[in-house]
């Protein structure tokens, strides 16, 4: 078992900036991603990296603004989000999965994080 603690949600003006951080609680080789998920939507893929960071993917919305990235050294994966919209409000959501290869579909991914709240106030 693995777990995932996110940090760094908040409330913050449109234009503005916030980093999300995904600790684990051992070291990890699988893929991860970012999800979020706003009131009365589906959950939706924002940014997903594989196992040794070479290779990321972003939704179309936030290529250009968001950046994935992974510490393998302090089991941490991060989400720099900068130009912040009202319509990027949601819980976002870290993701691990057992295998290497990056992956777009929540439901191949194996472990979860509680999710924390990102508000962007317009």
């Amino acid at each position: 078992q693995v777990q995932l603690v996110e940090f760094g949600g908040g409330l913050v003006q449109a234009g503005g900036s916030l980093r999300l951080s995904c600790a684990t609680s051992r070291r990890t080789l699988g893929a991860m991603a970012w999800f979020r998920q706003a009131p009365g939507k589906e959950r939706e893929i924002v940014a997903a990296i594989n196992w040794s960071g070479g290779s990321t993917y972003y939704e179309d919305s936030v290529r250009g603004r968001f950046t994935i990235s992974r510490d393998s050294a302090k089991n941490t994966m991060y989400l720099q989000m900068n130009g912040l919209k009202p319509e990027d409000t949601a819980v976002y959501y870290c993701a691990l999965k057992n295998t290497l290869d990056l992956d777009l579909t929540p439901n191949n991914y194996d472990f979860w994080g509680q999710g924390t709240q990102v508000t962007v106030s317009s």
